[in-house]
């Protein structure tokens, strides 16, 4: 079963931009319900791309540092991080459709 790796302020470069695998990242927070009905779509993409990305999530309210970073306004926003550089975002939730075709491309 696929799951998301908990990422925060203090693991982020080791998790994500040091990552050999390309890393999609959720920003989001337990309020937010559009981040609730969006992690469904995101847990069954990680487990069919098992072996080509792996799936984050980042709580905004307790890592502020890599929220303000990205410029991130607006929960949920998922960035796409490759050999250490954010290359696709999509702000608020998504289809399953856009999701995969924003970012099947770099895998």
């Amino acid at each position: 079963m696929a799951d998301f790796l908990s990422v925060n302020d203090t693991n982020f470069d080791s998790e994500v931009l040091h990552s050999s695998l390309p890393v999609l990242l959720e920003f989001g927070a337990p309020w937010c319900a559009p981040c609730k009905r969006l992690e469904p779509i995101l847990l069954q993409l990680a487990q069919e791309w098992q072996g080509k990305a792996r799936f984050a999530k980042l709580d905004v309210d307790e890592s502020a540092a890599v929220t303000m970073k990205y410029q991130v306004m607006t929960v949920p926003t998922v960035i796409l991080f490759k050999n250490g550089a954010a290359v696709e975002r999509l702000v608020g939730l998504q289809a399953r459709a856009r999701i995969e075709e924003k970012f099947t491309p770099h895998l």
